[in-house]
């Protein structure tokens, strides 16, 4: 399979962000290929990368117990968009924690982006009680 690469990736979040952030990726990025390289899915159309996914299964956190699949990061190239490379993405990722032993799938979604929260609802994704607080330092 295409092997997600830290400039491909760069490349997309830039286009998504408005911003070019290399430092935060590449720590990113080790992260999550040290932990589970096969939770780190890319997607191409004629050849070049147009989204990647990437995530993990944790369980304990948040006290939650039962082994979770969490979705940690979406990305679909803007130009890429309506082709179903988001959901191919989360279909293969499902398949993954499934394998993993996985029972439930979370994500956190910024409820500023409408589609991205409309595009997990079109999965079978739906609110859950666990709310984020947070406080500027």
């Amino acid at each position: 399979g295409l092997r997600l690469d830290l400039g491909d990736i760069l490349v997309i979040d830039e286009k998504i962000s408005g911003q070019y952030r290399p430092a935060a990726w590449e720590g990113r990025m080790a992260y999550y290929l040290r932990r589970d390289p096969e939770g780190c899915l890319a997607a191409e159309l004629a050849g070049k990368l147009a989204g990647f996914m990437i995530g993990e299964v944790r369980s304990g956190e948040f006290g939650i117990e039962e082994p979770t699949g969490w979705i940690e990061v979406l990305g679909v190239d803007p130009a890429a968009r309506g082709q179903a490379i988001g959901r191919q993405l989360a279909e293969r990722m499902l398949e993954h924690f499934r394998a993993q032993g996985a029972t439930h799938v979370r994500t956190l979604v910024d409820e500023r982006m409408g589609p991205v929260a409309a595009f997990f609802e079109s999965l079978g994704f739906e609110p859950a009680p666990l709310r984020p607080y947070v406080k500027r330092l």
